[in-house]
C-alpha cells in the first residue's frame, strides 16, 4: 500500500494531517507538485515520504500520479478527472473534504463536475471554493484514518 498525494492542490494543514499519519504507520507516500513544498521535504529526510517536483503544465503531476498508481494504493486529490482515472486503476481515492471515491462511485461525480463545467463556461454558474473549515478538516481526517485502517489490514 501506498499513499499518492496530488500536492498542488492539497492544503498546508492536510498535509500535516498526511504527514503525521505516514509517520505513525510507517506508510509509504509519494508527494508530486510543479514547486518544492518545504514541509514535505523536511519530512522525506526522515521518514518513507518522496516529493517529486514536476515541469509546470496542466496534467504532468497528474500523468505522474497515474503513472505510479496501483490497485490498492489509496491517494489523495481535489481534482475530479485525476481522481477518475486514478479510480480506474483500482485506487481509492480522498478528496479534500472527505469524500471517497472508487471505480464504482466515480462516474457519478465525474458526470455532476462536467455538468457544472458546462454551467460555468455559459455563465449560468459561478464556482467559489470556500476555505476549509474545521469541521470539514476533521472529515477528511477521519476519512483518511478509516480508509488508511481498511487497506493496511
Amino acid at each position: 500500500m501506498k499513499l499518492l498525494v496530488d500536492a498542488d492542490s492539497c492544503p498546508r494543514r492536510l498535509r500535516t494531517i498526511i504527514l503525521k499519519a505516514i509517520k505513525n504507520r510507517q506508510i509509504e507516500a509519494l508527494f508530486v507538485a510543479d514547486r518544492p513544498l518545504s514541509d514535505v521535504e523536511e519530512a522525506s529526510r526522515e521518514s518513507s515520504v518522496e516529493m517529486v517536483v514536476v515541469p509546470p503544465g496542466d496534467d504532468s503531476a497528474d500523468n505522474y500520479l497515474v503513472g505510479r498508481a496501483e490497485e490498492g494504493f489509496l491517494a489523495i486529490t481535489r481534482d475530479i478527472p485525476l481522481a477518475n482515472r486514478l479510480a480506474q486503476k483500482g485506487v481509492v481515492v480522498l478528496d479534500d473534504r472527505g469524500g471517497v471515491y472508487t471505480a464504482e462511485n466515480i462516474a457519478e461525480r465525474l458526470s455532476l463536475r462536467n455538468l457544472m463545467s458546462d454551467f460555468r463556461e455559459q455563465g449560468l454558474f459561478v464556482e467559489q471554493t470556500k476555505p476549509l473549515s474545521n469541521r470539514e478538516i476533521k472529515l477528511f481526517a477521519n476519512a483518511l484514518d478509516r480508509e488508511l485502517t481498511r487497506l493496511l489490514n
